[in-house]
C-alpha cells in the first residue's frame, strides 16, 4: 500500500467510523504530512543498522515502516536545527503517528506495529505556582465588602472558600448550598460544631474539608444577604454560587472574580484559580502538616501527586538550613 493512499485511507477511517471532529482531524493530517515528509527525505536506518537509501524512494510504501523509522522521527522533532519541539507537542504528534501505524498493522499491512514500544520524552516536571501568604492576605483583602452589594459578598465568599478548602474552580463553582454544613459527633467531641464542606472532585469522588473561620463568616454573609437576591432573578436551584442571572456561577464568572481581585491587590505574579489550589497546598505544607492530610484534602489518588508540593517548600528548608546552621555559612 503506498504511503500516501494508506494515510488518506486512515483519515477516512478516524473521520467516518470513529466520528473525530473537524479540528482533531486537521490536526491528524497535520502530523502525518510532517511524518510522511520527513520519511522522504530524512536518510533511514534499516533494523539491522544497515543504511538505507535516502530520498523519496526512502520510503513510499507502508509495508516497509520499521520501529527504527518512528524512534528516528521522535529524536529529529526533539533535536531539529531550526528549532526543537517541546515534549508535550512531541508527545501529541507520536501519537497521532501511533494510531497511523497501529491502524496499519490492523488492515494487515504490517505484520508488527512499528510504533507501539516507541515512547515519547518525558515533559519536565512543572513546579505548581504559589503566592505567597502575604500576597494571598493582600488578594482577599482587595475585595471590599459592602454589606448591601451582592456581588462583593459573593465574590469574597468564593475566594475566601477557594483558599480554605484548595478546590478546583470547578469543584468550587459545582457546590451546592447542602454542601456547606456544621458536623455534629458525639464520637469526635472536638471536631463536634466544625464547619464544612463536602466537595465532588474527579471521577464524582467526596471528600470533607474543613472551613476556616474568614471561610465560613464570609460564605455565611453571602447565603444571608446576597443570594436570596440572585436566586430571585432565575430559575430555583440549589448552587451554592449564583451569577447576575440567578444560575449556577460558571467557572468562566469565577475566572474573572480571581482576575480582578488580582488586579485590584496589585499583585505582579500571574494569579489563577490554580493558583488558590496551590497556595493552599505549600502554605499547610509550609506550617508543618502532613503530606497525607494534605493528599486527603486535595482529593489525590496518590501521595506521590501531593509530593510535588514538598519540591516547593526546599526552598524556604533551604534558607532557614543556611541562615540557622553555623555550618551552612560562608
Amino acid at each position: 500500500m503506498p504511503l500516501d493512499r494508506a494515510t488518506e485511507t486512515y483519515l477516512r477511517h478516524v473521520a467516518i467510523e470513529r466520528g473525530l471532529s473537524q479540528h482533531t482531524l486537521s490536526a491528524y493530517r497535520r502530523d502525518l504530512a510532517v511524518f510522511t515528509s520527513w520519511l522522504a527525505t530524512a536518510p533511514m536506518v534499516d533494523s539491522d543498522g544497515a543504511d538505507r537509501a535516502g530520498g523519496a524512494s526512502a520510503i513510499d510504501d507502508v509495508g516497509r515502516l520499521a520501529r527504527a523509522d518512528v524512534s528516528e522521527f521522535v529524536t529529529h522533532l526533539a533535536t531539529k536545527p531550526d528549532g526543537p519541539l517541546a515534549p508535550r507537542s512531541i508527545a501529541r504528534m507520536l501519537s497521532s503517528v501511533r494510531s497511523f501505524t497501529a491502524f496499519a498493522a490492523g488492515e494487515g499491512w504490517l505484520p508488527l506495529d512499528p510504533g507501539t514500544a516507541v515512547r515519547p520524552p518525558k515533559a519536565p516536571m512543572r513546579l505548581p505556582r504559589a503566592i505567597s501568604v502575604e500576597d494571598m492576605e493582600r488578594l482577599l483583602g482587595a475585595v471590599s465588602v459592602d454589606a448591601d452589594d451582592p456581588v462583593q459578598l459573593r465574590d469574597k465568599a468564593l475566594l475566601e472558600l477557594l483558599y480554605a478548602t484548595g478546590a478546583r474552580i470547578s469543584e468550587a463553582v459545582g457546590l451546592s448550598v447542602d454542601d456547606v454544613t456544621t458536623l455534629s459527633d458525639d464520637s469526635a467531641p472536638d471536631a463536634d460544631g466544625l464547619a464544612v464542606v463536602k466537595v465532588t472532585g474527579k471521577g464524582n469522588k467526596q471528600r470533607v474539608v474543613p472551613l476556616g473561620s474568614f471561610a465560613r463568616a464570609a460564605i455565611d454573609a453571602y447565603l444571608v444577604r446576597a443570594r436570596p437576591v440572585f436566586a430571585a432573578r432565575g430559575p430555583s436551584t440549589p448552587a451554592l454560587f449564583l451569577g447576575a442571572r440567578g444560575a449556577r456561577l460558571s467557572r468562566q464568572s469565577a475566572w474573572l472574580v480571581i482576575q480582578s481581585a488580582a488586579e485590584a491587590a496589585g499583585l505582579e505574579a500571574h494569579v489563577s484559580p490554580h493558583t488558590f489550589r496551590h497556595s493552599f497546598a505549600t502554605h499547610l505544607l509550609e506550617g508543618g502538616a502532613d503530606v497525607r492530610v494534605v493528599q486527603e484534602l486535595l482529593g489525590h489518588a496518590s501521595v506521590a501527586t501531593t509530593q510535588i508540593y514538598t519540591m516547593v517548600t526546599a526552598d524556604m528548608l533551604r534558607d532557614v538550613y543556611q541562615t540557622a546552621h553555623p555550618r551552612a555559612r560562608r
